[in-house]
């Protein structure tokens, strides 16, 4: 029963999809291309690093990643290389400028702006004066008796 225990654990682990071919022969090298690879999101899978994915496409980014590293980039330089060929939809987690700061901004701004129109519309539905004015009483009289 113990074995069964193991493999699940085992099974669990997620599984990496660099393959050996593509890894590094420099270990510092190898170790700085995986940290850049898990901060950049696979375009076909859209919610798994490249580190992670099996598609085509991230398999190309991993070695494009390796190939700048192996050319002398920086691991800045390595990704602003895929960031200005890809967007900055690669990207795990983009910084709050540009076109991504519009976004951070407008949700709250949506929600502060329904807020206020729902207030105002509440307000104007609040009857001003409920009281019945002499004739309407008068009225109301004549109905009741009829």
């Amino acid at each position: 029963m113990r074995w069964l225990a193991v493999l699940l654990m085992l099974w669990a682990v997620p599984a990496l999809a660099v393959e050996p071919g593509e890894m590094l022969d420099d270990p510092v090298l190898e170790e700085r291309a995986r940290e850049i690879s898990k901060g950049l999101r696979c375009p076909v899978c859209q919610n798994e690093s490249i580190d992670e994915s099996n598609a085509e496409l991230a398999s190309d980014l991993r070695v494009l990643v390796r190939e700048r590293l192996v050319a002398g980039d920086s691991d800045e330089e390595a990704v602003n290389f895929i960031v200005a060929r890809y967007g900055e939809f690669v990207l795990l987690r983009p910084g709050v400028s540009g076109t991504a700061l519009i976004l951070w901004i407008a949700g709250p701004v949506m929600l502060l702006l329904a807020l206020f129109v729902g207030w105002r519309a509440v307000r104007r539905r609040a009857p001003e004066d409920d009281t019945l004015s002499a004739e309407e009483e008068a009225r109301l009289r004549e109905l009741l008796k009829e």
